[in-house]
């Protein structure tokens, strides 16, 4: 069964999408920025307090209270937060300790590739021939910005751990995306996101404490704590709840297109804030990546536009 989708709201949702692969490119920046002085398990700790307390508020505002969990809805909620938030990061800062971050980067590209195999499957979202060059042309052109038009000169190496923890972080992200569907049965984008956020702080807790963050937090610059904010608020709290948002009303394998803006984004923002120059090779994947979310979205001929079934 589906509903039709008014063209006003698939653009405020296709909008919605864009402004969060913008945001989450901007957090390369900002984690450039404080990882010069700030744990990664501190940083990330920080980065969901700030998130947890602004979805709470949030949470609270928009329903008058804290929303009560169903028994089914528990493990659900408890999964987001250790795939999405505590394990990703986990894996992540893992993996950047190994290889460098454009190597990791052109792994992470593949997150839509996962998301659209393991949505096909477990979903049944349609999964047709335009759909999959789409697919194959926005990875591309993800691709083709990360490794500046070489892609062979990052895949130079044989794979080690560092490439192991990273793939984990595809896994973990796939995961963070599909549970989200079986999250939102009964529960807004917000309250998933909000409790998910929740659960993954708590269990960053004893990692950061072990980094040493409660002795050394009170000595971070106004600077670092900025870039933490901007992890906080704009990297969670608006990217994750318009993320899920576009899950719930376009699907996962749609919405996760949008991550490959993600790298490109970083690029530009690198380019306005630390004057990094942009290439040939960002226009080239822009265009393959724009190319290849058109073809993913791009409905048939014949039928109206429609949501699909969740």
């Amino acid at each position: 069964m589906s509903s039709r989708i008014p063209s006003k709201a698939l653009l405020i949702i296709y909008v919605k999408l864009f402004l969060t692969a913008v945001f989450w490119g901007g957090t390369f920046i900002a984690g450039r920025v404080v990882a010069r002085e700030v744990g990664p398990y501190s940083t990330a700790f920080f980065r969901f307090v700030i998130a947890s307390l602004f979805l709470l508020f949030l949470t609270r505002r928009e329903n008058g209270r804290f929303p009560g969990l169903r028994k089914v809805q528990i493990l659900p909620i408890i999964l987001l937060g250790a795939t999405g938030v505590f394990a990703y990061n986990v894996f992540f800062f893992k993996g950047l300790k190994l290889i460098n971050a454009g190597r990791a980067s052109l792994i992470i590209a593949n997150n839509p590739v996962a998301i659209a195999v393991f949505a096909a499957y477990l979903f049944r979202e349609k999964l047709g021939l335009i759909k999959i060059l789409g697919i194959i042309l926005s990875v591309c052109g993800a691709i083709v910005v990360i490794s500046k038009g070489n892609p062979a000169d990052i895949l130079h190496g044989a794979l080690g751990w560092g490439d192991f923890f990273i793939f984990l972080c595809v896994l973990c992200w796939t995961a963070f995306s599909l549970i989200g569907k079986a999250a939102m049965n009964g529960l807004s984008p917000l309250v998933a996101t909000t409790y998910g956020c929740v659960v993954g702080t708590v269990a960053l807790f004893i990692p950061a404490c072990a980094e040493g963050m409660i002795t050394s937090f009170a000595h971070y610059s106004g600077r670092a704590w900025f870039s933490i904010f901007y992890l906080g608020f704009f990297g969670t709290v608006l990217a994750f709840v318009w993320y899920y948002e576009g899950i719930d009303t376009i699907g996962a394998t749609k919405a996760s297109q949008f991550i490959n803006f993600v790298p490109i984004s970083a690029v530009l923002l690198a380019f306005l804030i630390l004057g990094e120059p942009i290439t040939f090779f960002l226009a080239l994947g822009t265009a393959f990546v724009c190319l290849g979310i058109y073809l993913t979205n791009k409905p048939p001929r014949s039928a109206t536009l429609t949501v699909e079934p969740k």
